[in-house]
């Protein structure tokens, strides 16, 4: 009786230790081993491939979603205020924008500090007077400056995609990111995956599962002025074209000069084999 009684025992054990492993398997299943865990979406944009140009109209409506949105945590410390002429504003309405932030300047005559409008001159002034201060207010991590953003946080597409990219000089792993990390947020993390409180869950988040910024975004949070759609969707498209054009403002410029040096080499080439047969044209080989 006592060996039945062990062995029922013994069964018993076996059989609440495999459903322990296999709740941890399933577990285990659940948790990402990747970030981020879907790859970026990747979008249409005005200035892809060896002609794209920036559409001006989104860049300034990117530019609003930034100052309304975008800029109570996040800075751009390095984008000057009279590189905004080359969104298509005046000079009139550059000055317009930059006096509405209040710069710290000095020391005066007097040894002191003053504060005074912008001037076309400045750059965008921080949400935050220094990253202690940032990193107090946003739960220990301080927002990461936006100047470079679309060119710092690009996911690499790997082999053998990347290869096919050489040939449609595909440059838009940035902006695809950030409006894919915007856009990210409706989806709703796998049964059994632990998201830590006080963060949310988004499967494009290159750094983890989850990230402490709430979704940024909501429709008809920006008033547009040119009827374009107040939505979510809009919002994301609009602000990462912005970024983008922050990050690498004279990519029109480059991607003429390389078709300019691209055309010049292939005349050069074509002139130098010309020349090469004529001079050689009677010389016995």
């Amino acid at each position: 009786m006592k060996k039945i009684l062990a062995s029922l025992a013994a069964i018993g054990f076996v059989m609440a230790a495999g459903a322990a492993i296999a709740q941890d398997d399933e577990h285990s299943a659940a948790e990402p081993t990747h970030f981020p865990i879907h790859k970026p979406k990747q979008v249409e944009w005005s200035f892809a491939g060896p002609f794209g140009t920036y559409d001006k109209a989104q860049l300034q409506r990117g530019l609003k979603v930034y100052k309304e949105v975008c800029s109570a945590c996040h800075s751009m410390d390095l984008v000057a205020f009279r590189t905004l002429e080359d969104l298509g504003y005046s000079e009139a309405q550059v000055k317009a924008f930059a006096a509405e932030y209040t710069i710290e300047d000095g020391p005066n005559d007097d040894g002191d500090m003053f504060e005074r409008p912008g001037l076309p001159s400045d750059y965008f002034t921080p949400p935050f007077p220094n990253m202690q201060a940032a990193a107090a207010s946003n739960g220990g991590a301080a927002p990461p400056d936006f100047s470079l953003i679309a060119k710092a946080r690009g996911v690499e597409r790997g082999f053998p995609t990347f290869i096919f990219d050489i040939f449609t000089q595909y440059a838009e792993n940035g902006p695809d990111y950030i409006y894919s990390l915007l856009t990210g947020y409706d989806e709703e993390p796998p049964a059994g995956m632990e998201i830590a409180e006080g963060t949310h869950y988004n499967p494009y988040f290159i750094g983890g599962k989850s990230l402490a910024m709430a979704p940024p975004l909501s429709d008809d949070q920006v008033t547009y002025d040119d009827g374009a759609p107040q939505t979510v969707d809009q919002y994301a498209r609009d602000v990462s074209a912005f970024l983008m054009w922050a990050a690498e403002p004279h990519l029109e410029d480059r991607k003429k000069t390389g078709f300019r040096v691209m055309v010049f080499l292939i005349l050069f080439a074509g002139l130098m084999y010309a020349t090469k047969r004529r001079v050689w044209a009677n010389v016995p080989h």
